[in-house]
C-alpha cells in the first residue's frame, strides 16, 4: 500500500513541478510550457504503470473494506486542499517580489537619470566658475558684462538642461560698498523682506525693495540670465538660505545647495547650487581661511524642481504607471518634499537615494505605482488546478484499483506472446542454419564432382555442358548466400569481424571471379587504388569483398560494351583533389565512352557536407571507393527503389538478367554498419555510378592484437625479381595508361607512359635508361600493326621484351605470328598483380610457354604448399568426403578420411604424423567443436607432462584444424577460433579458398 501511495505522490510532486515551471516560464515570456507539459505527461504514464504493478503486488490480493478507501480518500483530499492552499499563498509572495522588483528597477532607473543629468549641469556651472574668474576678474577692464553673460548663458542652456537660471554675485566690502553701487549704477536690496512677505510673479518690482542693511561684506548679483535678470541688484548675504548657502561654498571650495524654498517671482519649489568663484593664484591644497580671503564672488544655478522632474519623466514611456516623489531628507524628521504627491491606491513604495554633489544635503526618490495590484490571477488558477488534478487522480486510482484484474489477465498474455514470439525466432534461426547445412552439404558435392569432371577428359561439347552446370551451381549459392544474409540481417545477428588484411589482395580476387565473364562481353574490367592507401588495413575483409562483389556483379550483368572501372582513395583526398573528380568526364575515361559523373554519386555524403567530419589525427581510414560502368543505366522512376529488398527494376530485367534484388539492400546494410554511406548516380543509356564510403582501421597505429588473414602475397615473392627493372606503357588514354602504371609498379618495376610508338621508340633509343619491357595496349596495336611491326623490327638489336595487353579472350587466343611478329607475348585483361607476375615470368625468365590460363597459378601454389603434407578429413557425409580427398589429392597431399568425431580423436592423439585437419563441425554423436576441444586437452596434457619431465619425447605440435561447413549462420570464423579451430573454410570451396588458408600454416 505504500508503494502505490508513494506512486500516486511522485505523480502529483511531478504534477506541480510542471505547474510551477510553466507559470515561471509565463511570467519570463518563454514559450516551451506546451513541451514541459508533454514531459510531465510521460513521466506521470510511467508512475501510472508503476502504480498497477505495486498495486497487484500488495493490494491485488487483498479486500480493503469500503469504509478504509473513503477514509483514505478523504486523507487525499484534505492533504491537497492544504497543499492547494500553500501553492495559492507562495505563488501570491512570489508575484508581489516581482511587483517589487519592476517598481525597483523603475525607479532606481529614474534616480539615476535625474542624478546624471544633475551632474552635467554642476559640471557646467563650475566650468562657469572658472570662466568668470578668467574674464571678469582676470582682465582689467573686466571682458564680461551683464548682456555678455546673458548672451552666453542664453546659447549654453541646453548644456544644463535642469538648471532655469544662472546667476553671478561679487563680494562686496562695506568700505567698496559706495563706490561699487555708484558703478553699477543701483544699490544693493535685501532679500530677507522677500523671505517674508513673498508677492505674486506679477507684483514683483525690484525697484521696491529695501537697501541692503549694513554689514561687513555683501554678495549682490551682477550678472544674471535673462529669465532670473529680476534677482540683479539683491544680496544673497541677506538671506539665510542664500547666506548659509555661500558661506559654505566659500569655505569648502565645493558645490553646495540650499534646502528648498520659494523661487522669487515664480513662487515655485526649488533649490540653487552655489560655486565659490576664486583668485586665480589661489593654491589647489589652501585652508579654509585662504579661501574665504581669496573668493571674488559666487556664482549659482537655479533648479526649478518641480518643472525638471517633469521634464524627466516625460523622456520615459512608462512615466505613467508610477508617482514619484524627490524628498530632501537631511532633517529626517522633517523631510521637505520638493516633487510629487501622495495621490496612490497602492501601499507598495520604494525609495531610491540621490547624491547631488552635496555631501550636506541629503535626498531620495520615492516611487509608488498608481493602480492597485491586479488579482493573482495565476496563483488561483495554478491552486484550483492542482486541487482538480488531485480530485482526479483520487478517481484514478480508485478506477484503477477496479480495472486491477484485468491488467493483470493482459499481462499474462503479453508475457505469453512474448515467449512464443522468442521461441519463434530461436526457431526461425535453427531453420535457417539447418537450411544452409541440408543445402549446402549437396551443393559442395555436385559442385566438388563437377570440377573433378572437368580435370579428366571431356571432349568440347561434354566440357561445355559440366561449364554450364557448374555456373548454375555456384549461382544457386550466391543466391542461398544473399538469403541467408537477408535473413541475418532481419534477425540482427550480421556482425563484423576484425582482421588484418590486404586491400589490394581482396580486389585482386573480385578480378579474378569476374574476368572470364568480362572477356567474354568484351567490357574492359579494370581496379584502381591510390599509393596513399594502406597496404594494410584491419577491418572485415570477407563483407567488403561482398559490397564490391554485388556492385561489380550488377555492372557485369547489365553492361554490354565499354568498360567497368573500380577506384579506392582516401576520403580526404577525394575532398582535397580535382584530379579525381575530372575523370569523369567522357574524353577522360576508360574505355572513351561517356559515363555517369561520379561526383553526383556522392553529394549528400555527411563525409563532404559536414566541416572536420575527419579528424587529422584520426587512427580509422576512411575510404571512398567508386564503381563506373557504362551498361544500360537505371531508369528514372525505378531509381527511388534501388536498396530496396526483392525489388527488381522491372519484370523484364528479373527475366533477362534474374536475380533476387536483395544484393543491393545487403550492400547498404553492410555499408552503414562498416560506419560509410553509400549512393549511385544513373543515366539511362549511358550508365551508372556507385559510389560508397567505409571506415577501417590502420594497423601501423592501433594498438590491439588482431589475428591476420593471409593473402595472396606470390606477387611479393616475384617482386625481387621484377625490381629495378623498367618497362614502357604504350597507351592514349591516361585513365586506362594510369591503371596499367598502377598494376606493373606494385611488381617494383619503374613504369615510363606514352601516346604512341614514335614517342616508344624515341625513349629506348635514348638509351640513358634501359627499357625491360614494352606493354602495349590492344586498342592501339589493332590501329596501325603496320607501324607496330615496323616498331618491333627496330629492336631486334635490343633487349625489351613486348606484351600485348588484350580485353577480349579472342584477341588473347590469337597467334601473333600471323603478322609476322614473333616477339610479343600477350598479357589478358584484367590486370592483376599475380596473373601480370606469372605472364612476365614466363615471358622474361624462361621463354615464351603461352599464356598462363585463368586460375593457373593458385593451382601451381597449392600443388607447392601441398605436396607430401599429410591431412585428415573428418565428415559424416560420403559425397563430401570424396570432394575433398579428390580436390587435396589433385594437389599431391596424402589424405586420410574419418566419418566421426571420436574416429578424428584417435588419429590425432599424439605422437601422430598429420600435418593438418579439415573438419565439419556438424557430425552426429560428437560435433567438431567438441572433437577439437577434446583434441586441444589432449594436446595440453601432453605438453603439460613433457614440461614436468613425465616424458622424454619432444614438445607435442599443435596441428593446424580447419573448420570444413555449410553452415554459413553458426559457424563464423570468430566462433571457431574460439573453439579452439585455426581457420575457416565454408562448403563448396574452391582453389582459390583452399589457398588462402592452407597457406597460413604451411610455407
Amino acid at each position: 500500500m505504500l508503494c502505490c501511495w508513494i506512486a500516486c505522490m511522485m505523480s502529483m510532486n511531478c504534477l506541480i513541478n510542471c505547474q510551477f515551471k510553466c507559470t515561471k516560464a509565463s511570467l519570463l515570456g518563454d514559450s516551451g510550457c506546451t513541451k514541459m507539459w508533454f514531459k510531465c505527461w510521460d513521466k506521470i504514464s510511467t508512475y501510472g504503470f508503476k502504480l498497477h504493478h505495486h498495486y497487484y503486488q500488495f493490494i491485488g490480493s487483498m479486500r480493503v473494506s469500503k469504509s478504509w478507501w473513503r477514509k483514505l480518500l478523504l486523507s487525499w483530499l484534505i492533504g491537497w486542499t492544504v497543499v492547494s492552499i500553500w501553492i495559492f499563498c507562495y505563488m501570491s509572495s512570489q508575484a508581489t517580489e516581482k511587483r517589487k522588483e519592476t517598481l525597483a528597477s523603475m525607479c532606481d532607473e529614474r534616480a539615476q537619470m535625474l542624478q546624471d543629468q544633475f551632474n552635467v549641469s554642476m559640471n557646467h556651472i563650475q566650468a562657469m566658475s572658472i570662466l568668470i574668474s578668467t574674464f571678469h576678474h582676470g582682465k582689467n577692464p573686466s571682458a564680461i558684462d551683464q548682456t555678455t553673460f546673458a548672451r552666453y548663458t542664453e546659447r549654453t542652456a541646453f548644456e544644463r538642461p535642469l538648471t532655469s537660471g544662472v546667476a553671478y554675485a561679487a563680494r562686496v566690502l562695506h568700505s567698496e560698498r559706495e563706490q561699487f553701487e555708484k558703478h553699477q549704477g543701483w544699490t544693493i536690496k535685501r532679500m530677507d523682506t522677500l523671505e517674508q512677505n513673498p508677492v505674486h510673479k506679477d507684483d514683483y518690482n525690484p525697484g521696491l525693495l529695501e537697501p541692503s542693511p549694513i554689514r561687513e561684506e555683501y554678495a549682490p548679483v551682477i550678472f544674471a540670465q535673462d529669465i532670473i535678470s529680476h534677482v540683479i541688484s539683491i544680496d544673497l548675504l541677506s538671506g539665510k538660505e542664500d547666506r548659509e548657502n555661500v558661506l559654505r561654498a566659500r569655505k569648502s571650495g565645493k558645490g553646495v545647495l540650499t534646502a528648498p524654498f520659494r523661487l522669487l517671482k515664480t513662487n515655485r519649489l526649488g533649490v540653487i547650487l552655489t560655486f565659490a568663484v576664486y583668485k586665480r593664484d589661489l593654491p589647489s591644497n589652501a585652508t579654509p581661511n585662504e579661501r574665504i580671503q581669496a573668493t571674488d564672488g559666487y556664482l549659482g544655478g537655479v533648479f526649478d524642481v518641480e518643472s525638471l522632474v517633469d521634464k524627466l519623466l516625460q523622456q520615459l514611456a512608462s512615466k505613467q504607471t508610477i508617482l514619484v516623489n524627490v524628498l530632501d531628507t537631511t532633517n529626517q524628521s522633517h523631510p521637505i518634499s520638493m516633487y510629487g504627491s501622495n495621490a496612490s491606491d497602492d501601499r507598495l513604495e520604494l525609495v531610491s537615494h540621490l547624491s547631488f554633489g552635496d555631501p550636506f544635503r541629503k535626498h531620495e526618490m520615492r516611487c509608488r505605482f498608481k493602480q492597485k495590484p491586479p488579482w493573482p490571477w495565476s496563483a488561483i488558477t495554478t491552486s484550483i488546478g492542482i486541487l482538480v488534478i488531485a480530485l482526479l487522480v483520487g478517481h484514478i486510482f480508485h478506477a484503477t484499483v477496479n480495472r486491477i484484474a484485468k491488467v493483470e489477465d493482459d499481462c499474462h498474455k503479453m508475457m505469453e506472446l512474448k515467449k512464443q514470439a522468442e521461441a519463434a525466432d530461436v526457431a526461425k534461426s535453427q531453420f535457417l542454419a539447418t537450411v544452409s547445412h541440408e543445402i549446402r552439404t549437396p551443393m559442395n558435392g555436385v559442385l566438388g564432382m563437377l570440377h573433378m569432371l572437368m580435370d579428366t577428359d571431356l571432349d568440347v561439347t561434354q566440357l561445355d555442358y559440366v561449364r554450364t552446370a557448374q555456373a548454375s551451381g555456384k549461382a544457386l549459392v550466391a543466391l542461398i548466400n544473399e538469403v541467408l544474409d537477408q535473413a541475418k540481417i532481419d534477425s540482427g545477428k550480421l556482425e563484423l569481424e576484425e582482421v588484418q588484411f590486404d586491400l589490394r589482395a581482396v580486389l585482386d580476387d573480385v578480378l579474378s571471379l569476374f574476368s572470364g565473364k568480362s572477356q567474354d562481353k568484351g567490357v574492359e574490367l579494370a581496379v584502381y587504388i591510390s599509393d596513399r592507401v594502406p597496404e594494410m588495413l584491419i577491418g572485415d575483409p570477407g563483407r567488403f569483398r561482398q559490397i564490391i562483389t554485388n556492385l561489380m556483379g550488377n555492372s557485369i550483368k547489365f553492361t554490354e560494351k565499354g568498360h567497368i572501372h573500380v577506384t579506392v582513395h582516401l576520403v580526404e583526398e577525394v575532398i582535397d583533389s580535382i584530379e579525381v573528380e575530372t575523370e569523369s568526364w567522357p574524353k577522360n575515361t576508360l574505355s572513351g565512352f561517356p559515363v555517369a559523373d561520379r561526383r553526383e554519386s556522392w553529394k549528400g555524403f555527411r563525409s563532404f557536407c559536414e566541416e572536420g567530419s575527419i579528424h587529422p589525427f584520426s587512427d580509422s581510414i576512411h575510404l571512398i571507393v567508386s564503381v563506373e560502368d557504362t551498361g544500360e543505366g537505371i531508369p528514372i522512376e525505378a531509381q527511388s527503389r534501388v536498396f530496396t529488398p526483392f525489388m527488381q527494376v522491372g519484370p523484364s530485367i528479373s527475366r533477362t538478367h534474374g536475380g533476387t534484388g536483395i544484393g543491393l539492400s545487403i550492400s547498404k546494410f553492410l555499408v552503414n554498419i562498416m560506419k560509410g554511406e553509400i549512393g549511385f548516380v544513373s543515366i539511362p543509356k549511358i550508365g551508372s555510378t556507385f559510389t560508397f564510403t567505409v571506415v577501417f582501421a590502420s594497423c601501423s597505429s592501433s594498438s590491439k592484437e588482431y589475428k591476420s588473414q593471409h593473402i595472396n602475397n606470390q606477387t611479393n615473392s616475384v617482386s625481387s625479381e621484377f625490381r629495378g627493372m623498367r618497362a614502357l606503357v604504350v597507351d592514349p588514354r591516361p585513365v586506362r595508361a594510369k591503371v596499367s602504371r598502377y598494376h606493373i609498379q606494385r611488381l617494383g618495376i619503374h613504369v615510363e607512359v606514352v601516346s604512341n610508338w614514335k614517342q616508344g621508340l624515341s625513349i629506348i633509343s635514348r638509351g640513358s635508361n634501359a627499357i625491360h619491357m614494352v606493354l602495349i595496349e590492344q586498342e592501339v596495336w589493332d590501329r596501325d600493326q603496320n607501324s607496330w611491326a615496323h616498331f618491333i623490327s627496330n629492336l631486334e638489336n635490343t633487349p625489351p621484351k613486348v606484351f600485348l595487353l588484350s580485353n577480349s579472350i579472342s584477341s588473347s587466343r590469337a597467334n601473333p605470328t600471323t603478322s609476322g611478329v614473333c616477339n610479343l607475348t600477350v598479357i589478358p585483361k584484367p590486370l592483376r598483380a599475380s596473373m601480370l607476375a606469372a605472364s612476365l615470368q614466363r615471358a622474361i625468365g624462361d621463354g615464351i610457354k603461352g599464356n598462363p590460363r585463368n586460375g593457373e597459378l593458385p593451382s601451381l601454389s597449392l600443388r607447392n604448399l601441398l605436396h607430401g603434407k599429410k591431412i585428415l578429413i573428418v565428415d559424416d557425409n560420403n559425397v563430401n568426403l570424396k570432394v575433398a580427398t579428390g580436390a587435396l589429392k589433385k594437389y599431391g597431399a596424402d589424405v586420410v578420411s574419418a566419418s566421426r568425431g571420436m574416429e578424428a580423436i584417435q588419429l590425432l592423439t599424439p605422437p601422430h604424423q598429420f600435418d593438418a585437419c579439415f573438419m565439419d563441425i556438424q557430425m552426429p554423436e560428437m560435433d567438431g567443436f567438441e572433437a577439437t576441444r577434446r583434441i586441444r586437452d589432449s594436446e595440453k596434457n601432453i605438453n603439460n607432462c613433457i614440461h614436468f619431465g613425465e616424458l622424454s619425447v619432444e614438445t607435442c605440435k599443435h596441428v593446424p584444424i580447419l573448420a570444413m561447413t555449410a553452415d554459413v549462420i553458426q559457424a563464423t570464423q570468430e566462433e571457431c577460433l574460439r573453439r579452439g579451430m585455426d581457420g575457416y573454410v565454408s562448403k563448396p570451396f574452391e582453389a582459390e579458398q583452399l589457398y588462402r588458408e592452407v597457406s597460413r600454416f604451411f610455407h
